[in-house]
């Protein structure tokens, strides 16, 4: 059978299922029958299909057929993630402007609606590829993540769990992007580490009144020792003050031999907990610290590495911001929302900070304050969406109390059968065991705006439920609103505590929430289709790439728990990554990236969907290349091709009719 004709055949017979709509009718047939229930994870219609979303899709379309063979009605609407900086980069880089001052400037009315246009751009193809590759999915009335009525249950879901008080403004230091100028969860961080060579320095800190005799702190982000306000100690680490040549040290005593090398005596032994309290100049004085250049004492810090002290510099680590506060120290902060110092750093002013890490090793050595420096390979995090180094930097955001929760997070998890099943307590346990609070706010403009209004007079907050709430509180009458900035800004309410007026945080929220939200926001509960939302909660599988444990599938849990309290799901298939044929991932940059509509239109749907399908388990990666789908083609699809057109040939040749009976004639 040639070629041609097999792919031929698919597509009259996938005609023939689009013409008679057979796909609602094998759904609508088992009506009355017991449910499976299938969530389909939200795919951004602003990009193409990879090979990726090939394996997903085939895998959830044979899980999906099978269930239904085994007289399950399984109901599977289709979604689209409309939300966030993935779309709004697009759309920068189709305006020819980048960044926030610039999209102002353009006018965040006429970005918002290049936004809405750029949404669906690739939609069509996704379409074409989901019904070529035999994916049976309900497009027609897909959920959308831009919807009002989607927003509206997003916002019931945010409502409550601001009225239960997990819903709160505060200042800390989180993972942030100075490309994109915002925030990010800290499941948006695990999907971003990259390997990376960083300069790394051991810096002398001159103790006061003390002629030669320093603290060695090590640092792998020298661009931060502008900014520092302390030292830190572990309290019951010992220290030692060690000479060596004219100058005395002090550092943890088991990193002597690493760190000093070369001959030194060793003065005297201290506790961490007696170097409390000591006094230091800092090796700059770009700014004025009132409160701090002391030496603290921190639990965290380890022998591990570097020196066993720890420069601090509030604005740029975690654990440096809630030392200061601990101690009641100076708060310092040198840079701005662009990650580049401010005027106060007069030399680098308006340089990216990470571009600067020569330049202050260079200035310090120029002091006779750096002691060594030295290239350092480790994990860095990068931004998922843009790729740029992230920081970590205080600033002012919205947070969800998830740790007020953990040991529900934890329970519920217990409930889930996961596959590959070491993931359930080893990737997917331990991120909740390490859970931090969800930094649910965005500072950009596409996305689903978060439903705080404020108090311009008492600051009381209110949180409205639904678009007849926030009517109902209105101080302006609202006919029709859309719910997307700028509209939704315009909305003032009426403060229930003084009767002042109420304006709404200027904030839109992590997409990740738009996701997880969907087992409620894609049936518009819990405002309509309750019994459906019943019916169809919670699922009985979620299949998505490995990636999405700290993605989808962590997001689901989040919102399901916070909301209701329930799992959202009862199993979780983790598929493995499509790799080419060396073992590498994908990618356009790197030219070995495969587009899944090529190959079905070479060898077909059918040797693209075996291809993926055979060798390993789903959750295993897998090598993939054209010459795979090829053989699946030549040995076996062709091989059914081959016994059908021999039986369809002598069939009617005979005039065999597959309703007609016939007697079986003995053969002497």
């Amino acid at each position: 059978m040639k070629k041609e004709s097999i792919i031929q055949r698919e597509e009259q017979v996938r005609k023939q299922w689009m013409q008679e709509n057979i796909f609602k009718k094998s759904v609508n047939n088992q009506e009355g029958k017991p449910s499976f229930v299938f969530y389909e994870g939200p795919p951004t219609a602003n990009g193409l299909p990879h090979v990726g979303h090939a394996l997903g899709r085939t895998i959830k379309d044979v899980v999906a057929r099978y269930k239904t063979m085994s007289g399950h009605q399984v109901i599977r609407k289709a979604g689209w993630d409309t939300h966030g900086l993935p779309v709004e980069l697009g759309v920068e880089k189709q305006l020819g402007i980048s960044g926030k001052h610039e999209i102002e400037n353009y006018g965040v009315q006429a970005f918002i609606d290049k936004c809405k246009e750029s949404v669906f751009i690739y939609e069509k193809q996704w379409r074409e590829f989901t019904e070529k590759l035999g994916y049976w999915v309900d497009m027609d009335d897909p959920y959308v993540t831009l919807e009002n009525p989607y927003i509206e249950s997003v916002w019931n879901i945010l409502g409550t769990i601001h009225e239960k008080g997990l819903l709160n403004k505060g200042h800390r230091v989180s993972p942030y992007c100075p490309s994109c100028q915002t925030s990010l969860s800290s499941h948006e961080v695990a999907q971003g580490y990259k390997v990376v060579k960083d300069l790394t320095a051991t810096a002398k800190f001159k103790l006061v009144d003390k002629n030669n005799e320093y603290f060695l702190g090590w640092t792998t982000t020298p661009w931060t020792l502008p900014a520092n306000v302390a030292l830190a100690v572990n309290p019951n680490m010992k220290y030692v003050r060690a000479k060596q040549g004219n100058d005395i040290y002090i550092l943890a005593k088991s990193l002597v031999d690493t760190v000093l090398k070369d001959e030194y005596d060793i003065l005297s032994v201290h506790l961490g907990s007696e170097l409390k309290g000591i006094s230091y100049i800092p090796p700059f004085d770009f700014v004025t610290v009132e409160i701090g250049h002391q030496v603290v004492e921190a639990d965290y810090v380890t022998d591990t590495s570097g020196t066993g002290i720890v420069h601090i510099a509030p604005a740029y680590g975690e654990d440096d911001y809630k030392v200061i506060q601990e101690n009641e120290f100076s708060f310092v902060n040198v840079v701005n929302e662009k990650g580049q110092y401010t005027s106060d750093i007069n030399p680098f002013q308006g340089r990216f900070v990470k571009d600067c890490d020569v330049d202050i090793v260079r200035a310090l050595a120029e002091k006779d304050l750096l002691f060594s420096k030295e290239k350092h390979e480790h994990n860095y995090p990068h931004c998922w969406r843009c790729d740029s180094p992230l920081l970590y930097y205080a600033n002012e955001s919205w947070f969800i109390k998830t740790t007020a929760m953990k040991e529900q997070f934890i329970k519920n998890n217990e409930e889930v059968t996961w596959h590959p099943d070491h993931i359930k307590h080893g990737r997917f346990g331990n991120f909740l065991e390490e859970m931090v609070d969800w930094n649910i706010s965005r500072k950009r403009y596409w996305g689903t705006p978060l439903n705080v209004w404020q108090c311009d007079s008492c600051n009381h907050q209110y949180a409205p439920k639904s678009i007849v709430d926030l009517k109902q509180h209105s101080v302006q009458p609202i006919e029709e609103i859309e719910l997307h900035k700028p509209y939704v800004d315009e909305v003032k309410l009426c403060c229930s505590e003084c009767g002042g007026t109420m304006t709404r945080t200027p904030e839109v929220i992590d997409v990740w929430f738009d996701s997880g939200s969907m087992p409620f926001a894609q049936y518009h509960y819990p405002f309509e289709n309750k019994a459906l939302f019943e019916k169809q909660f919670p699922a009985d599988v979620v299949i998505e790439g490995i990636d999405q444990t700290r993605g989808w599938f962590y997001s689901l849990l989040a919102v399901s728990t916070l909301y209701t309290g329930k799992t959202p799901y009862k199993r979780v298939l983790s598929l493995g990554h499509v790799l080419d044929e060396n073992g590498q991932k994908m990618s356009k940059s790197k030219g070995n990236a495969l587009d899944p509509m090529d190959l079905i239109q070479k060898y077909g749907a059918d040797s693209l969907r075996w291809a993926l399908l055979v060798d390993s388990a789903p959750w295993n990666p897998k090598r993939f290349s054209e010459r795979v789908v090829q053989e699946a083609k030549s040995k076996l699809i062709d091989t059914f091709g081959n016994v059908y057109s021999f039986y369809a040939l002598y069939a009617d040749l005979d005039g065999y009719s597959p309703n007609k009976t016939y007697e079986a004639k003995k053969i002497n």
